[in-house]
């Protein structure tokens, strides 16, 4: 994400109000909401008690977003005078697809786990059965030190207009879940 939003922030288009922008700063200790709802808290009263708006929040993960969530409605967010920012998350668990349904939260990325858990069984089959995997992505990944041979699986945005398409009519999560 940063590879597109960076020249952004270089020209001014987007504005990181607070300023932090470095992963000793932006990171979340251990993924918890609670930590990132004390932190967007803390955000918040720093950066935004002059009338200013948040008006996105680029979240890594749907726990964290749920926290972040939290604290905007704890300052008066989700309502009309105050609408929702746009709020991303990752991993399209049910709460946040509830979330979302509800318009609290914008999107999340949406990995099948069904489908992962498929290509790590058909990897180590090949794999312990001496053969050599045919389907490896040897040039995209590279982590600096290598490139790491993957097996890239196709993610999803899901956000309130394909949220039953993505996740509910494919069985990843059951409708009644969502109510």
């Amino acid at each position: 994400a940063m590879s597109v939003l960076q020249p952004l922030i270089d020209n001014g288009t987007i504005k990181i109000v607070s300023g932090q922008t470095g992963m000793d700063k932006v990171g979340t200790l251990r993924w918890l909401a609670a930590t990132a709802q004390a932190r967007m808290d803390n955000l918040l009263s720093a950066n935004y008690s002059d009338g200013k708006r948040v008006d996105g929040v680029l979240s890594p993960y749907d726990g964290l977003s749920r926290g972040i969530i939290a604290s905007l409605r704890g300052v008066g967010y989700g309502t009309a005078d105050q609408p929702w920012p746009i709020i991303t998350g990752q991993d399209a668990e049910t709460a946040s697809v509830k979330a979302i349904i509800a318009g609290e939260q914008y999107s999340t990325v949406f990995k099948d786990t069904r489908e992962l858990a498929k290509s790590t069984v058909e990897l180590t089959d090949t794999v312990l059965s001496g053969g050599k995997p045919a389907n490896l992505d040897t040039t995209t990944y590279n982590n600096d030190v290598k490139v790491v041979p993957s097996i890239l699986l196709t993610p999803h945005e899901v956000d309130k207009s394909n949220y039953q398409a993505l996740v509910v009519d494919s069985g990843y999560i059951k409708a009644d879940e969502l109510k």
